[in-house]
């Protein structure tokens, strides 16, 4: 909240009492952030900004689930607690429209972000509305769902040679979703305890919609036209039912009950020996890294998002951008960090220390390649993504598509097409009732 003439006065008087200087004590940028391991990796990068600056970093988190609410609660109420925060994607729309985030439309111009970053990541990071070439925002931390998979099961003579005599093809890392599919099938013995693929389920948010755009980008569907917000034929196309039923195909193959499954889930079937692949959000990849946590780590690998059936190959999108808050009392302070954050020096820097760049040289670098097994999956992918709506209707969207589709994957009731014409008729009325279509 903003704080009282009474407080100011106070914070002066310790401040002269203790023979620091007020100027000094302004001197401190807050960041707002979820609470993982990213924002940990970003104190540490604040902690070497104040070295070089004097300037004092404090980035502060709260649990996922508080994440929104805490952020849009201090949004609301124009207070001035946080200079900068580092917001979902899909956050663009209504903190855009609400005068939350300053424009930083000709920091971007200015800074060549776009010739820095990766152009996939400040399309849907950084710009709203889309195709406006607005920015409200600097790509941060890059995310997308890749996939982990049991490569002592891939690599097995045995395996192997069962798989080419029932598939007529060798077993390999897939490259497309048919591939991915007959692994899951082949895979799949639920009397020895073993399954073939781990899909995203959970639609209490976000997780099943992440799942299926997976799906649906790489059949080459799409949500629907972003500039004119049409749906009917885009989202029910012919392309985004066969992703569809193809994505309820792989719910055939993945553990008993899995019903409510994300990213803990997800990385649980490979820990526990459960799956033979496992899609999840490439932030939460590394600990499938860590023996202490994942018994089979040295058998496990990663692969990006495979191709469908017309040579198409997109990932969802994950990750966050960083923007300054319009009711800050420290955007000089904050624009001078972002000067600093996007160079790519600092972006090497964020990388080695476990933060998803998003900056071009450093994801096309071979050190950042060869630095982890996981970094060339997620550079394939990260010039391959797109996203959900951005816009401030984003929840209401987002709880339409669970409420149709959820029943179709986990229960089959319906058929793809039904789900999908109805998804397109409800976002219709949505769009119609906020006057974006007539």
């Amino acid at each position: 909240m903003r704080k009282s003439v009474t407080s100011v006065l106070a914070g002066v008087s310790l401040a002269l009492a203790c023979g620091t200087s007020v100027h000094a004590q302004e001197k401190q940028l807050t960041i707002f952030w979820a609470e993982w391991d990213p924002s940990n990796y970003l104190q540490e990068l604040g902690n070497e900004y104040e070295k070089e600056t004097g300037v004092k970093v404090v980035v502060e988190t709260t649990p996922w689930a508080d994440f929104q609410t805490k952020a849009f609660a201090e949004f609301n109420a124009h207070g001035d607690a946080y200079d900068l925060v580092v917001g979902d994607s899909q956050w663009l729309g209504a903190a855009s429209e609400g005068g939350h985030y300053v424009d930083l439309t000709d920091f971007v111009k200015e800074n060549h972000v776009l010739d820095k970053m990766a152009e996939a990541t400040v399309k849907y990071y950084a710009e709203y509305p889309g195709g406006s070439g607005k920015y409200w925002a600097i790509p941060t931390e890059g995310d997308a769902v890749g996939w982990a998979y049991r490569k002592d099961w891939f690599e097995d003579p045995k395996e192997k040679e069962a798989f080419k005599a029932k598939y007529g093809y060798d077993l390999d890392v897939p490259k497309t979703f048919k591939e991915l599919t007959d692994i899951a099938e082949f895979f799949n013995r639920p009397d020895q305890n073993r399954y073939g693929i781990a899909i995203y389920t959970q639609n209490q948010y976000d997780g099943l919609a992440m799942g299926v755009e997976n799906a649906l980008f790489s059949y080459g569907a799409d949500l629907g036209d972003y500039s004119t917000y049409k749906v009917d034929g885009v989202v029910n196309s012919d392309k985004a039912v066969a992703a569809l039923e193809n994505y309820r195909k792989l719910f055939g193959f993945t553990p008993p009950g899995w019903t409510n499954a994300f990213f803990v889930e997800n990385n649980q079937a490979i820990t526990e020996g459960l799956a033979a692949m496992s899609m999840n959000y490439f932030a939460f990849l590394p600990s499938l890294l860590n023996e202490s946590t994942n018994p089979h780590a040295k058998d496990t690998g990663f692969f990006a998002n495979p191709a469908g059936p017309g040579g198409d190959q997109f990932a969802a999108l994950g990750g966050q951008g960083i923007s300054v808050v319009s009711y800050s009392n420290n955007k000089e302070e904050a624009m001078k960090f972002l000067k600093w954050f996007i160079q790519d020096d600092t972006q090497k820097k964020w990388a080695d220390l476990g933060g998803y760049t998003c900056n071009k040289s450093v994801l096309e670098s071979e050190a950042f390649q060869n630095a982890t097994p996981y970094n060339k999956a997620f550079y394939d992918t990260m010039f391959k993504v797109k996203d959900f709506w951005a816009v401030p209707e984003y929840a209401e969207l987002l709880q339409q598509f669970n409420q149709r589709v959820y029943p179709y994957v986990v229960n089959g009731q319906g058929s793809a097409k039904e789900v999908l014409d109805a998804v397109a008729s409800d976002w219709d009325g949505t769009f119609k009732k906020y006057g974006r279509v007539k």
